[in-house]
């Protein structure tokens, strides 16, 4: 692997602030821009203003809108493409792949057929023996555009792999630490956003910081019931993409996931919020995989259950009197109990 040329494929606000970061790094980068008229103003204003604006794309960054120009004869590709679409991009990158070719995934997410997370769609698709990695943490794509001082975790099955991609993404302002339970970081990054919907909800109503905190740490542990029972180990959502990305998404007002939970819980439809969204919150889709698989895992995700009620069961959310938080953390299952609002809901949970 050298650092003369890498493929972004994906121009979204992540795809791109990657591009910014690593163009320090690397020669050229050809982006791979899905919009024809996206592809056209990077080129002509050095600007993603749909994304990412008010950043300046370095020059050595070429967006293209062939994914062929991009990756034909590359050894490193850069994965960060909404997860509904990553198996359908990465079966036409089939001709292009080799053993030696590297594989990044910055995607967060579960498909929600197949109920897998990234790195195995990618492994089932390609079907060879192949370099691959993920990269995750608590980070805002404006933040890292920025230099502001972040981490991420770069996981593989394989300890050489994380060196190679902790090295290449290394700099001043980001630091890299390493795992080899790319199981776990994945189902970390992608759980989180369902979680942050159901704290934004909380926020929009007006139920304040002790509930706020209840529902991140009570979500963090339904988070490690789903990643533990896919094989995940206990200790990886003790760190940057499990507790660490879970309190960003949570709290942070860069969050698309948090200010659509908010949104809702002010008294905002679904539909309305989404309808002319350019980039929509991930946890939409996901919490829809997170239902199906606690269900079929036979996890009691009390948090995961009643966000997917709120957004694909039009289940009402009560604008009345606050409710009380109660045996959030009860050892025992609790029955009986009258779930007629998302607050009661969400915090009517037990271990």
């Amino acid at each position: 692997m050298t650092n003369d040329n890498i493929a972004i494929i994906g121009a979204g606000s992540w795809g791109t602030a990657l591009a910014i970061h690593l163009s320090k790094k690397f020669k050229k980068i050809s982006l791979w821009v899905y919009e024809n008229d996206l592809c056209e103003i990077i080129r002509k204003e050095r600007e993603n203003i749909w994304f990412l604006p008010e950043f300046i794309i370095p020059e050595n960054i070429i967006p293209e809108n062939s994914l062929e120009l991009v990756v034909k004869n590359k050894s490193c590709i850069l994965m960060v493409v909404p997860t509904p679409a990553l198996r359908n991009i990465v079966t036409k990158l089939i001709p292009y792949i080799t053993p030696d070719t590297l594989i990044i995934n910055a995607s967060k997410g579960i498909e929600n057929d197949s109920l897998t997370p990234c790195h195995k769609i990618i492994e089932d698709t390609l079907k060879i023996p192949l370099k691959l990695a993920t990269i995750s943490g608590p980070t805002f794509a404006k933040e890292v555009a920025a230099q502001v001082p972040s981490a991420i975790l770069a996981a593989s099955k394989s300890s050489e792999t994380t060196k190679i991609v902790q090295k290449m993404f290394s700099s001043q302002n980001l630091k890299v630490f390493t795992s080899e339970d790319i199981m776990g970081v994945e189902i970390g990054g992608a759980l989180k956003n369902v979680i942050a919907i159901a704290t934004g909800v909380c926020d929009g109503l007006g139920l304040g910081f002790n509930t706020r905190a209840a529902l991140i740490t009570r979500g963090l542990v339904e988070i490690a019931r789903v990643g533990t029972k896919l094989g995940a180990k206990p200790e990886t959502f003790n760190g940057l993409s499990g507790l660490g990305d879970l309190v960003l998404t949570c709290t942070g007002d860069l969050s698309r996931n948090r200010q659509l939970g908010v949104q809702l819980g002010q008294g905002k439809s679904l539909r309305d919020l989404t309808k002319n969204m350019r980039t929509v919150a991930e946890g939409i889709s996901t919490v829809k995989s997170a239902h199906k698989l606690i269900h079929k895992l036979n996890i009691q995700a009390s948090i995961m259950e009643e966000t997917f009620k709120v957004l694909h069961e039009n289940i009402g959310i009560n604008h009345g009197s606050i409710t009380t938080i109660h045996n959030l953390t009860n050892s025992q299952t609790l029955v009986d109990i009258p779930h007629n609002d998302l607050r009661s809901c969400l915090l009517y949970t037990s271990d």
